[in-house]
């Protein structure tokens, strides 16, 4: 995990990065567009910064890897910040993980997975997330942090 300097506030996030997501800047582009998932949790650490809030990245191709830190966040952090990649199509375990924990859960993807195949129209994360944000690209991610900081700071859930 890529844990930052200490943080100006106790609200810490954990950004959870799927399987093939380490590929960024090369896999597809058409899709994915140029950007690294370096330089993507990069521009994450800034907005947590601006935000007065701490981010904890984890990128894995294993979803057991994945559903150990949503299981260890419980403790650690206030929210979760997620890109399950196909995982979001697949995982009851990792739902099942998200639900257990009962953290805010934001859901993004770079992609507006209901433009794809359709079997990416269908996610198991979305029942137990806040919310879901796709289709914008990097600003996907950035725009998930500030929905779920703003969730975690003023307790609101649209319902």
């Amino acid at each position: 995990m890529n844990v930052p300097n200490q943080a100006r506030s106790s609200l810490s996030i954990l950004v959870l990065h799927g399987p093939n997501l380490n590929l960024l800047g090369l896999r597809e582009p058409g899709i994915y567009g140029s950007v690294t998932l370096a330089e993507i949790d990069q521009l994450l650490q800034q907005e947590a910064s601006s935000l007065s809030c701490q981010v904890v990245t984890l990128q894995s191709n294993h979803e057991g890897v994945l559903v150990d830190a949503i299981q260890a966040a419980r403790t650690q952090h206030q929210g979760i910040l997620i890109n399950a990649g196909a995982y979001t199509h697949t995982s009851v375990a990792l739902r099942d993980a998200l639900a257990a924990v009962a953290l805010p859960v934001v859901e993004v993807h770079l992609s507006n997975i209901y433009q794809r195949e359709p079997f990416r129209h269908h996610s198991f994360i979305a029942p137990v997330a806040v919310g879901q944000i796709s289709g914008f690209g990097v600003e996907s991610y950035r725009l998930g942090l500030l929905a779920l900081v703003h969730t975690l700071k003023t307790g609101a859930r649209a319902n």
